[in-house]
């Protein structure tokens, strides 16, 4: 057991994006954004529960913007957003209570806002690591002298990968791995490469699940234990990463392309000008070989 100095931050970036969402209800009515959240409180409690001193960030990740789900801006541990804390009856943890409220109370005023144009199931992943980040920061900054806390971050995704925020998922991946924070990865649906990459960079663990109902189980078993105790686990092998980069033209995936000599910019196509910075390349042509003058011969 972890002393009380050995503190633990744990971020849990959820993707409930409605269109998402509404497609696998239609597939799979046994698992919804309801189920999905009780698993995700479940692992919140198990981690709160473990140490006193341990700490919790839910984030939903939406396609419009992200938002806190615990804690609220206004909370600040003794009360419920403005509100008095709910007394739990039944013998539970009272910060296990409270932290369940808000989440469900989060969730339906953030659905309720919703506002879905088109049908783009695009996903605001990298606005949300950023946020966790900074959250991550904030409550480094915010700790007495001495302390010291871990921290790490467990992205639940569920929609498909959006190549145009290829170069803010990037930057947030390496100021992770600056600062020591894991990412791990929960995949429900199809593979991410993003997150694959998020994951073997910072040293987290990557998961596309293979029964969604048991999403609770493999959160407890993969994702609760510390990268401590994670040595000591037989733990899902790991996958091969797609290191393929997004062009800044079209925003595919390409495995040979050309970038750019100053701000490093990626294209599938050849263009004399970087689109980016816009620098003028020098191309090189082959010489032209002049052709040789016949000399004239004298009339005889």
């Amino acid at each position: 057991m972890a002393s009380e100095e050995e503190a633990s931050l744990l971020v849990i970036v959820v993707d409930v994006n409605p269109i998402w969402w509404g497609q696998q209800a239609q597939r799979e009515p046994q698992f919804t954004l309801s189920k999905c959240l009780d698993a995700v409180m479940v692992m919140g409690n198990s981690h709160l529960a473990m140490t006193r001193a341990n700490k919790l960030a839910v984030i939903a990740s939406h396609c419009q913007d992200s938002h806190f789900l615990y804690p609220c801006k206004s909370w600040r541990g003794e009360d419920n957003c403005g509100e008095e804390a709910p007394s739990s009856g039944d013998g539970k943890y009272e910060l296990l209570a409270v932290a369940n409220n808000l989440i469900a109370e989060e969730i339906k005023n953030v659905m309720s806002k919703t506002e879905v144009q088109g049908n783009s199931t695009d996903t605001m992943l990298a606005g949300s690591l950023a946020k966790a980040l900074c959250y991550i920061h904030r409550v480094s900054k915010e700790l007495e002298a001495g302390q010291d806390i871990k921290s790490r971050i467990l992205v639940i995704k569920a929609a498909e990968d959006c190549a145009l925020q290829y170069m803010n998922f990037m930057n947030v991946i390496f100021a992770a791995q600056k600062q020591n924070i894991l990412i791990d990865a929960c995949v429900l649906d199809s593979d991410s490469g993003l997150l694959q990459q998020a994951c073997d960079i910072t040293g987290g663990l990557y998961l596309r699940i293979p029964q969604k109902v048991a999403m609770a189980q493999y959160l407890l078993w993969v994702f609760l234990p510390d990268s401590e105790q994670r040595s000591q686990l037989v733990l899902p092998p790991r996958v091969h990463v797609d290191y393929r980069a997004a062009c800044f033209c079209h925003r595919n995936l390409i495995e040979i392309g050309y970038v750019c000599s100053v701000c490093l910019s990626i294209f599938c196509n050849f263009s004399p000008i970087c689109t980016t910075c816009e620098t003028a390349f020098k191309i090189h042509l082959p010489q032209m070989v002049k052709p040789k003058k016949k000399k004239l011969k004298p009339l005889s």
